[in-house]
């Protein structure tokens, strides 16, 4: 069980990342009031399964 958590957690680290930065770059900027205001356009569905993963990681790591 602690390789299929450690496989899971490393899994779920990357793709936090991959995702995470693929978000984040996919926003669009605008000044509203003389503040910079940034909107994403992005799924956040397959950063939100990637901490998911993650936390399955950690859970079976600790068994």
């Amino acid at each position: 069980m602690k390789l299929l958590g450690t496989i899971l957690m490393i899994a779920g680290i990357l793709g936090t990342i991959v995702f995470g930065i693929r978000a984040l770059e996919n926003s669009e900027s605008f000044n509203l009031l003389g503040l910079e205001v940034a909107v994403s356009s992005a799924n956040w569905t397959p950063v939100i399964i990637s901490v998911i993963v993650l936390v399955v990681g950690l859970l079976l790591r600790r068994r």
